[in-house]
């Protein structure tokens, strides 16, 4: 099974997807070694949530399974 890379990161909500579980993934490794970043990870998630749905509102990020 062969993953087009490139169809995947030219997908919008793919992109979006994978920013958020990089993010993810560094707030964790960041809480494993015990240093904690100046913003919090609820902060920058709702942050985030904001842009999603600003993004969702004017199309640019549109799922294609509705």
């Amino acid at each position: 099974m062969k993953i087009n890379w490139k169809a995947r990161f030219k997908n919008k909500t793919f992109l979006i997807t994978f920013i958020a579980l990089l993010i993810s993934f560094v707030y964790q490794m960041l809480g494993l070694f015990g240093v904690v970043p100046s913003i919090s990870e609820e902060g920058l998630v709702n942050f985030l949530t904001i842009i999603i749905n600003i993004l969702a509102t004017l199309g640019v990020v549109v799922d294609p399974t509705t």
